[in-house]
């Protein structure tokens, strides 16, 4: 990570020492300005964000109670910020000002451009952040620097305050999205141009935005001339890697002010800052030092800790795509996230729904588990982990084991899954992303021999996303399989859907149809629901849940290549009270009701 003021320099700071808080602006004022500039590209008030975020950082650095979480602390006050501009400027006209009155260092992708001489597949990367929603920039402004080795992922979650599983969902949704844009950047840029694009194009104004993105897009996807934009696009992360943070341009920064004197103290902050520092940002500093080194908070903002149930799906070894690099058959379960729970339910599990073996659900621990499981008619379920110790199911319904990552390719763990199996084993949980299993397709096609030895009908790897695109993650490990003679008897996918219009469950049953077409095997569904981390609403209305439930499982139901699926997930308390299907035992939510209905 880049070279910023340790503890000690923030435990001076907290206590009112002028030259240590000269140092701990100095050190963080580059990040601070590379989240506020890559989330709000285009806007001309980066400065004006920037000057908030640090003057609130200095008014509160007095109640800091810990240190060593000071970074952590100061990205979550960034990404309010950085929010609330959002909220001042949405529905404003004229939010990105036209390109011949813009300030030009308000234009952080050029900026970017030139400070890091990119060039390359780095350059198209950053001209695609152009193309972002909104809520993604904000996102991409905290994972870019995580790319670079800035951030952490926890400080991550805990700046955007959401569970791990939510963070690593809406980054690789983000992810998604990036490389979409990144098509459009090639496409757009191609010479001699597509005549077909170019006729397309002749409304738009040249501004970058969803609409035109989704247009480019499809056109590119459908064009013999454009569909080679998509090739040979290396992962973000590859690319970013290393990265610096972007220097603080002149064009925002003006005359550098000089040292000047203040109440309480000689705080010299711009002849120490040795960089271009805004002359509102510095006058601001100097003129809080006082304030902050008496410890009085004229305006306190405290990052409040997430609910304790958000914890929870981020370390139950029942579901481990929450549990980055924690072995699930080694993780101990969490307390229930009820804060009084009731008694386990002592009447006889009896199932009440039709139980259909192609419908199933993604469990983790909760009261009333067992009784749901038999509620809701499915046919299997399974916990992420190769035992259902946890999460024990009613009789009739099949438990299916999974060999979560790499660190779980153990004899021991292959052992117990293949005694808890009633003849099939799932493979990796989403080794394409980050936050879940992580795997190189090398690592999984090491692995592989032995999950083959158990003699179980085997799953893939269940990729996050691009089942059906060419060369990608899964499309290269079934072709690595291929190579080297091994068995993969079904794919396993995830889909998660961000429209929650009827359009959805044409858009879901596409992607499950485009990759059966590819491969040309059984396909298993094993997590699937509708979610928008990337904007808002975040979650569908009942009914828009109810009808994206019909007429998915109507249509799983009836493509016989289709052996399973599987909601994600069954229970609908804590973090997951707005897309799971069941309260407790016998309260199925609306979603939990047309679910019951299905199959």
């Amino acid at each position: 990570m880049a070279d910023q003021p340790d503890i000690a320099t923030v435990i001076a700071a907290r206590a009112g020492d002028p030259a240590a808080i000269d140092r701990l602006v100095a050190g963080y004022l580059p990040l601070v300005y590379t989240i506020v500039g890559r989330a709000l590209e285009g806007h001309a008030d980066v400065d004006d964000v920037v000057q908030e975020v640090m003057l609130r950082v200095l008014r509160n650095l007095g109640d800091l109670r810990e240190p060593e979480s000071f970074r952590s602390w100061l990205v979550a006050i960034t990404v309010r910020q950085v929010r609330e501009r959002f909220r001042s400027r949405r529905g404003a006209p004229g939010a990105l000002l036209h390109e011949d009155i813009r300030d030009p260092g308000a234009d952080f992708t050029d900026l970017a451009i030139t400070r890091l001489e990119l060039s390359g597949q780095r350059r198209e990367t950053a001209e695609a952040t152009r193309w972002l929603d909104e809520e993604n920039r904000e996102l991409l402004s905290l994972w870019w620097l995580e790319a670079s080795g800035e951030l952490t992922r926890d400080e991550i979650v805990e700046a955007t305050e959401v569970s791990r599983q939510h963070a690593a969902v809406r980054i690789q949704r983000m992810k998604g999205q990036l490389e979409t844009a990144r098509a459009v950047v090639r496409a757009l840029a191609a010479q001699p141009a597509c005549p077909e694009l170019r006729l397309l194009t002749v409304p738009w104004d040249g501004q970058p935005g969803a609409l035109w993105r989704k247009r480019i897009a499809r056109h590119t996807r459908d064009c013999s001339y454009c569909s080679p934009s998509w090739n040979n696009l290396v992962a973000a992360e590859r690319l970013l890697a290393g990265m610096a943070l972007v220097p603080i341009p002149v064009t925002m920064t003006g005359k550098i002010v000089a040292a000047k004197t203040v109440a309480g103290g000689s705080a010299h902050l711009a002849a120490k800052i040795g960089f271009g520092v805004s002359q509102k940002v510095l006058t601001a500093a100097l003129s809080t030092v006082a304030v902050a080194g008496a410890a009085t908070a004229v305006v306190v903002i405290r990052h409040d800790p997430p609910p304790a149930t958000a914890a929870v799906l981020a370390t139950q070894p029942a579901a481990p795509r929450r549990t980055p690099g924690a072995s699930p058959a080694t993780t101990s379960p969490p307390a229930s996230p009820s804060p009084s729970p009731s008694k386990t339910s002592k009447k006889p599990v009896v199932i009440t729904a039709k139980a259909s073996k192609k419908k199933g659900v993604g469990v983790w621990k909760f009261t009333g588990l067992k009784d749901a499981l038999a509620d809701v008619g499915a046919g299997w379920y399974y916990n992420w982990a190769p035992n259902n110790n946890d999460v024990p199911g009613p009789a009739g319904v099949e438990f299916v084991p999974m060999i979560w990552g790499k660190a779980n390719v153990t004899d021991a763990t292959i052992a117990q899954a293949k005694k808890e199996s009633e003849g099939e084993l799932l493979g990796f949980n989403e080794p394409d992303m980050a936050g879940q299993a992580n795997m190189s397709v090398e690592d999984a096609l090491a692995g592989w021999p032995k999950l083959q030895a158990t003699g179980l009908r085997l799953g893939s790897p269940a990729v996050a996303y691009g089942g059906d695109t060419a060369g990608g993650w899964l499309d290269r490990f079934m072709t690595g399989a291929k190579d080297k003679g091994y068995r993969v008897d079904f794919i396993t996918l995830h889909w998660y859907g961000s429209d929650f219009s009827d359009a959805a469950v044409d858009q879901f049953l596409g992607y499950v149809d485009a990759v059966h077409k590819r491969y040309g095997k059984p396909i298993w569904v094993t997590e699937y629901g509708l979610m928008n981390f990337s904007g808002s609403p975040k979650y569908p209305s009942d009914a828009q849940k109810v009808t994206f439930i019909k007429g998915s499982t109507k249509g799983l139901q009836s493509r016989s290549y289709v052996e399973r699926y599987a909601w994600f997930g069954l229970p609908a308390v804590g973090d997951s009270v707005d897309f799971g299907l069941y309260q407790d035992g016998d309260s199925p939510t609306a979603a939990g009701q047309a679910y019951k209905a299905a199959g």
